[in-house]
């Protein structure tokens, strides 16, 4: 091969090849990385399944528990906990299946069918454990229920506990079994990456002993030229001397190095553009993570709460039922005491339904029914619901309606929620505190909503204290109150205004609700007004 442009054929098919070699396996390795990663997110998303099968597992037990141990409640509540367990066992196999046939292994049946068993397990439980209820629930004694639904419930533990924890442990080895197999792959490839490079050296040593020596003298200048342009000076350009192929190689040079410092520029920029999108995404990825560990520690506290707060009343409710079975024998009047019972189970009642709300406000399923409401009534239902544990901390808790009552467009659970949990607050947050008033102060258009205290007050940053899952720097009792943040979120959707500021003679804190008054009673204020004039 005398003729330049045939030994330079040869050189520019033997780099073609190498970039047809390169872009194979980079394909191949992309697929390969596509299968891991789907591998290891169809693991993470069964994690997932899992984690709400248990919750709605549950969630099934306590509904169990509530429909054997209060007769009065929702026979539905059972039926809604069966239907999401069977939902969410039938979520848990339809990804076992899909997986199944996303993969198209025949080897991963046998996997699948290790887990069919537990989940079969799951499901043996959730039935015998239904059974077990409609059993208890024909018997009259109330003690003899109790420890029945005891011993039930201590049993479907036993039997969802193991199959849920190999599922579990099951799915934690599939994910750590596709970051090893993508370690492995990161492994090869660079294995890959180096026989290429040695390759790609190979193969230019030999070109330039077939094609570059021959004509050394000659292309001298460009290999100068070369060198230049590969410690960094892309404005480097030889001048064209010969129309030969030489000179078509130097004419070619020059427009080479001409491409070669506009993509500089560039990637340059594009180096630049991908730094600031990194840092922005990592910042974002922090904020996500600090967001997530916030709201994981409150579900934590939330649920850690459930079992204190219920247990006080279905003490009571237990304690006045024994009462009334001794009291039965020697004629005693038991209405007193079925009256409180009721009173108590009404208040356990709304005290599970605030539980619900809190935990659909973290979720963002928060859905508001405004209606007309007497503003007196809601604030001393909630004066009420408050009175036993301001009686238990030593704390008067007074309620001043003021001269004459207003009625608000409002949610009247929420609003009643938000004045309990200003109340609970003050108990709980306000160091030294003896005295919490509740007052009403309405106006032509407005009404003001006070809770008032003699404690220690606000600190200087209480602005701060909106901030969801924020708390006090001095010591806080346990519990699921909504919270200032959600407070201000509810107040806000009535078209209202909440207020932080000192109570009486500069001392203590105050909470003020400012909400709009309804317009069919404003207009009626208008009217009485005129007609008094």
């Amino acid at each position: 091969m005398r003729s330049l442009k045939a030994r330079f054929a040869l050189l520019l098919g033997g780099a073609a090849f190498l970039v047809i070699l390169a872009a194979v396996g980079v394909l191949l390795s992309i697929a390969a990385a596509e299968r891991t990663i789907e591998r290891t997110l169809a693991a993470q998303g069964r994690l997932e399944l899992l984690a709400e099968l248990s919750g709605r597992l549950t969630q099934f037990g306590l509904a169990a528990l509530e429909t054997v141990g209060n007769p009065d409640a929702q026979p539905e509540a059972l039926t809604i906990a069966r239907t999401n367990v069977d939902r969410a066992l039938n979520a848990v196999d339809e990804a076992l299946a899909k997986s199944i046939v996303e993969s198209g292994d025949p080897l991963d049946r046998f996997p699948y069918a290790a887990r069919v068993r537990p989940l079969s397990q799951l499901r043996g439980a959730r039935a015998v454990l239904d059974r077990q209820v409609s059993l208890i629930e024909r018997r009259s004694e109330p003690e003899a229920r109790q420890n029945a639904i005891k011993g039930a419930l201590n049993g479907f533990g036993a039997m969802t506990g193991q199959p849920l924890s190999f599922l579990v442990e099951t799915e934690r080895r599939s994910m750590a079994q596709g970051l090893e197999e993508a370690r492995e792959l990161t492994w090869r490839l660079r294995i890959a990456a180096l026989v290429a490079v040695l390759a790609a050296l190979g193969l230019v040593i030999v070109l330039y002993r077939s094609v570059t020596r021959p004509t050394l003298a000659r292309i001298e200048a460009v290999r100068r030229a070369a060198g230049a342009v590969g410690s960094g000076a892309l404005d480097t350009r030889l001048s064209v001397a010969t129309r030969d192929e030489l000179g078509l190689l130097v004419a070619n040079f020059n427009r080479m190095a001409a491409r070669l410092s506009r993509r500089e520029g560039r990637l340059a920029a594009d180096r630049a553009a991908l730094e600031d999108t990194v840092e922005a995404r990592t910042a974002d990825l922090r904020a996500a993570n600090a967001r997530l560990e916030a709201v994981d520690a409150s579900r934590r506290r939330f649920f850690a709460d459930v079992s204190h707060e219920l247990r006080t009343p279905l003490t009571v409710i237990l304690g006045e039922c024994d009462i009334a079975a001794r009291g039965s024998a020697r004629g005693v009047d038991q209405g007193p005491v079925f009256a409180t019972i009721r009173k108590r189970a009404r208040g356990l009642q709304r005290r599970v339904e605030d539980l619900l709300r809190v935990a659909r406000s973290e979720s963002g399923q928060i859905e508001l029914d405004r209606r007309p409401v007497g503003a007196a009534s809601v604030l001393g239902e909630a004066v009420d619901n408050a009175a036993s544990e301001a009686a238990r901390r030593r704390v008067g808790l007074r309620f001043e309606p003021g001269e004459r009552d207003v009625e608000l467009l409002a949610d009247r659970e929420w609003l009643r929620q938000v004045v309990e949990g200003l109340v609970d607050n003050a108990f709980r947050h306000a160091a030294g505190v003896t005295r919490v008033t509740v007052a009403l102060a309405a106006g032509a258009r407005e009404a003001a909503i006070t809770v008032t205290d003699d404690g220690a007050g606000f600190p200087d940053d209480g602005g701060a204290l909106f901030e969801r899952f924020r708390r006090g720097a001095g010591p806080a009792e346990s519990g699921f109150g909504i919270g200032l943040a959600l407070a201000r979120w509810v107040v806000e959707r009535h078209d209202g205004e909440i207020r932080l500021g000192t109570g009486d003679n500069g001392k203590g804190a105050r909470v003020t609700l400012a909400l709009p008054v309804s317009p069919a009673a404003a207009y009626e204020e208008r009217d009485h007004r005129e007609s008094a004039a």
